[in-house]
């Protein structure tokens, strides 16, 4: 790995615990009606994301554009790279290597489905953005979700998790990121056999945030390095919190219980 790359890759671990805990406000295009209102508001969403300090944000290039400069340099952003759905009826890539260097970020994220007859397309969209980020040592978190063929609906099965994770590795991203698999024996076997650091999608909304917690304690048992969140910080209201929550079990190994009350939840 050359400085460059190893710079940015220790800014994003840059916790002792060598975890991370990322922010997600990317999620506009799979919203096909209306924005749910943490995303509406977006500068009052990143400001309180910012008051808990995260381990890095991602977002897309017209929102670092437009409300981060009061941030610069205290918290690395990751940029967004893709409009895209599990239907295909989105398929896109917006946001280029380039765009992410010359916005101060610190990785470019691509999303790809696999299963279904579009599989090749997403993983030669994601090896076409590895080889441009290579000329500016910038890292690549892939964002990967296998989906049933027919219905293309995200699955959750260890096997297609696998699958998936091992499709990201061929291709040669630096970080992969993908749904928890919802057993906490397959995951650990799922990270052991990932080359490179594992961390797991926040995941639909779950019923309550300790709920959400809990899964994360699952996947941090699992021997995943952490976790990017979106929809289960900000989909809650007290997003400052929700935060503080998560970071207490992604970097302290806190229960959920234990990560709320530490979060004045």
């Amino acid at each position: 790995m050359n400085t460059g790359k190893l710079v940015r890759m220790n800014r994003l671990f840059s916790h002792p615990s060598g975890n991370l805990c990322s922010i997600a406000v990317d999620h506009f295009i799979g919203y096909a009606t209306a924005l749910p209102e943490g995303l509406r508001t977006m500068s009052k969403t990143i400001n309180e994301i910012v008051a808990a300090q995260p381990d890095a944000i991602t977002m897309h290039k017209g929102i670092a554009a437009a409300t981060w400069a009061k941030y610069a340099g205290r918290i690395p952003i990751i940029i967004q790279s893709s409009l895209v759905r599990p239907d295909d009826s989105a398929c896109e890539f917006v946001a280029t290597p380039e765009d992410a260097i010359r916005l101060g970020a610190d990785a470019i994220a691509v999303v790809a489905y696999v299963y279904g007859d579009t599989e090749a397309v997403y993983l030669r969209m994601v090896s076409d953005c590895v080889r441009e980020a290579a000329r500016f040592d910038l890292p690549v978190i892939c964002h990967i979700y296998p989906r049933d063929p027919h219905t293309k609906n995200i699955i959750f099965a260890p096997e297609a998790i696998a699958w998936a994770v091992h499709c990201a590795c061929e291709i040669g991203v630096d970080i992969v990121k993908t749904p928890y698999c919802g057993d906490v024996s397959a995951h650990t076997q799922i990270a052991a056999e990932c080359t490179v650091p594992l961390v797991a999608a926040g995941g639909p909304q779950a019923a309550n945030l300790e709920a959400a917690l809990a899964m994360m304690g699952d996947v941090m048992r699992s021997g995943a390095r952490g976790a990017t969140i979106g929809r289960n910080v900000w989909g809650f209201g007290q997003v400052t919190a929700a935060v503080n929550a998560f970071k207490a079990v992604i970097h302290d190994g806190k229960s959920a219980a234990e990560a709320m009350a530490e979060a004045g939840l």
